[in-house]
């Protein structure tokens, strides 16, 4: 059997992000549909309708907004038949260019919340694992000689997921969101001259498939999964050992950082006759540069 391992990115356009964060959700391919139904099955519970019938989807940026926040505390907390109904008319009159009630805006508020915390229960109950590499938003020194190459954070990120099947003796599939078509075939060809062109490549293709789909996250809920943590990485997840907070959200740090760090890998690396704890979700303070390998 394998595991599916859906990637996301997140603060790419370093516009509003503080940070870049790359990563995801690994699936084994047996509990993926049973995930799949979960999380259609927790959207009628928080929205009374599925996302992609009025052309939206499970996006951190969309449920965990500002406003939706400030949405969710206008009033206390509505009861579960109040919200859902509340939220289905959100969607349905803003979908008819309708101006919504105020308790309409406050359940939508509240059930997007529910919805971001359902997909983390969801995570949880069939075993996903999370992964994701983090770097400050920092663009390449000038004279660049290495933007063919796979970036450094990139590498960690595979060699991360490599040690996990590792120890699983299982397979794992990339899956990744479609950007642009263009954009994708770079990002695919140093993919595959990673793991063609380079010993640690050649060795770890042993459990990875070096080919990597491209998927549309609109039609993958495990890519939509995958865009939500690292929302919620990029906005409130922090290490002292970092030495980086950037602008973190205290909402998010405060609702959502624990539920990140608690289906993220753990491993153990033995360095200099020691041993280290090894974590799925790691700080690269600079991609382009020879650093010591992150915890």
């Amino acid at each position: 059997m394998s595991w599916l391992f859906f990637q996301d990115e997140s603060g790419q356009d370093h516009q509003n992000a503080p940070l870049e964060v790359r990563g995801g959700v690994a699936l084994h391919s047996s509990k993926v549909w049973s995930f799949v139904k979960s999380l259609q099955e927790a959207e009628e519970r928080c929205f009374g309708i599925r996302l992609s019938e009025v052309g939206s989807e499970i996006k951190g940026s969309k449920l965990l907004d500002r406003k939706r926040f400030g949405w969710a505390n206008q009033e206390a907390p509505l009861d579960d038949v109040s919200c859902k109904k509340g939220a289905r008319r959100f969607l349905t009159r803003s979908q008819q260019r309708q101006t919504p009630s105020k308790r309409d805006f406050t359940a939508f508020g509240q059930a997007s919340i529910k919805m971001a915390h359902e997909v983390f229960a969801s995570l949880k109950s069939h075993n996903a694992v999370l992964f994701a590499s983090v770097i400050p938003r920092v663009k390449p020194p000038p004279n660049y000689r290495f933007k063919h190459f796979l970036r450094k954070d990139l590498i960690f990120l595979q060699e991360r997921f490599y040690w996990f099947l590792e120890a699983k003796q299982e397979s794992g599939l990339l899956i990744l969101d479609q950007v642009e078509k263009e954009t994708d075939k770079r990002y695919l060809k140093r993919v595959q001259d990673y793991y063609i062109k380079t010993a640690n490549g050649r060795k770890r293709s042993k459990w990875i498939v070096p080919y990597p789909l491209f998927v549309d996250s609109e039609l993958s809920l495990g890519a939509q999964a995958a865009d939500l943590c690292l929302y919620c990485i990029n906005w409130g997840f922090r290490r002292p050992e970092w030495n980086f907070h950037g602008a973190a959200r205290d909402d998010i740090h405060a609702e959502f950082a624990g539920l990140c760090g608690e289906p993220q890998y753990r491993g153990t690396s033995v360095q200099n006759g020691t041993e280290q704890c090894l974590f799925g979700i790691f700080f690269v303070p600079d991609p382009f540069t020879a650093r010591p390998r992150p915890k």
